[in-house]
């Protein structure tokens, strides 16, 4: 180990180039490789031999790399064909969990030793463990000839490095597993989300003197907002919208139970309250005993009488606009479904009007963010400015009017991520 040492000028551009080599590698045996090849221009190492003891039971051990290997193995991809040994010197090493210097490595090696082909020949080692939470799980052992003596200074910082780099290959391959984690997880999101969205109506109803649209935004890939309609007797309509608490994979089963339940019982859909009523005692019963809950309202449309009779289950009042002005559908309403058995959902009344624009939507919507103030606070886009745009949309199409919030709502929030769904239907009466 003993050489004529470099400028170190020459020794600062040799790290350099071998930092900035390693810093684009995401495969950790490429990064062993393109490490050690520059660091060999600062310090030759021509003899060596690395174990590990991951995923060993003592006092076996693994090689995974020397220099007398004819042929190199990836010990992360082909670790079945590594040499795998138990006991002797290089186990005694393994298992050290500290540096170990032998200048008398011949007198060390009995004849039986399983690791003396890779001993055989040399006078002396180095052992430097790399610590994972304190145990030296690998250990690289520096073999010299005889007549080659190691530098004592160099020592210490070979150490140092070693243990250093030893942490970023295991951060590199943490962060490649956990890459593969998330793309996993990606993907069955991705699945739960089609499937959530395969819920939702295929098409809006068609009603002669009345347009719909509706529009449906998740905060993350599945969410917890839902929308439906029932065709009922007589011509009438069902105007149903739920929003689960909280976002994500949780809500979104929860929304798909909601949606199962108010489609498991034929003739539950009229009067309102009753259907609330039906998918309270069972989300009450079976599926909210943690402390879930969902907002809902529910609405029947009578076309021919231009009636809208609803119940609100702690959902956000609707938003008719009419003639220039903004009335909440607040009704009687009643706590979110899935907390209090046998809660009743009475039932009211609102005769709809020509040129009428009845909004129905979630809180993702008032509840909108801006980027942080520069006091801290990050004001929501609220009622008021709903209620202007709804104003606003007095001869526009139910979807033009949508078309016209989502447009208010992302100017309002910018490049901000949203951290709720946002759901939106609107209903004009021609």
């Amino acid at each position: 180990m003993r050489r004529q040492r470099l400028s170190w000028q020459e020794e600062l551009a040799i790290v350099d180039r071998t930092m900035r080599a390693i810093s684009g590698i995401t495969d950790p045996d490429e990064l062993v490789g393109a490490y050690w090849a520059g660091i060999g221009e600062l310090i030759p190492v021509l003899d060596y031999v690395a174990l590990s003891r991951r995923g060993v039971a003592p006092p076996q051990y693994l090689i995974t790399r020397a220099s007398r290997f004819t042929e190199h193995f990836n010990p992360w991809t082909q670790r079945e064909r590594l040499p795998r040994l138990s006991g002797g010197l290089l186990g005694e090493l393994a298992y050290a969990d500290r540096p170990v210097i032998i200048d008398d490595l011949p007198a060390r090696v009995a004849p039986d030793d399983p690791a003396r082909f890779y001993l055989e020949g040399y006078a002396r080692l180095l052992a430097l463990p790399q610590y994972d939470r304190g145990e030296g799980l690998n250990v690289t052992v520096m073999l010299m000839p005889a007549g080659v003596d190691p530098e004592p200074e160099l020592i210490p910082i070979l150490h140092w490095q070693g243990g250093l780099f030893g942490r970023g290959t295991t951060n590199l391959v943490l962060r490649n597993e956990l890459a593969s984690a998330l793309a996993a997880l990606d993907r069955e999101l991705k699945s739960v989300a089609d499937i959530q969205r395969s819920l939702l109506p295929a098409e809006l109803p068609r009603i002669e003197g009345f347009e719909f649209a509706a529009t449906y935004h998740t905060s993350a890939q599945a969410g917890g907002d839902y929308y439906d309609f029932f065709p009922l007797a007589d011509g009438r309509w069902g105007l149903f919208i739920a929003d689960v608490a909280g976002h994500g994979t949780p809500a979104a089963v929860l929304m798909a139970v909601t949606h199962a339940i108010a489609h498991a019982q034929p003739g539950s859909h009229t009067p309102p309250g009753l259907l609330l009523g039906y998918i309270n005692e069972r989300l009450t019963g079976t599926y909210t005993r943690s402390g879930a809950f969902v907002t809902a309202f529910y609405a029947v449309l009578d076309p021919a009488a231009r009636t809208l009779t609803f119940a609100r289950a702690g959902h956000n009042p609707p938003r008719l606009a009419r003639a220039g002005r903004v009335l909440p559908l607040e009704g009687k309403g009643a706590l979110p479904l899935g907390i209090v058995e046998g809660q009743a959902f009475e039932p009211s009344v609102v005769e709809l009007e020509r040129g009428d624009l009845l909004l129905l939507y979630t809180d993702g919507i008032t509840e909108a963010m801006t980027p942080a103030q520069g006091s801290g606070l990050r004001p929501l886009f609220g009622l008021d400015r709903l209620d202007r745009l709804l104003v606003a949309c007095e001869e526009a199409t139910a979807a033009d009017c949508l078309g016209r919030i989502r447009a208010g709502v992302a100017a309002f929030c910018g490049d901000v991520a949203q951290e709720d769904d946002q759901t939106l239907i609107a209903i004009r009466c021609r």
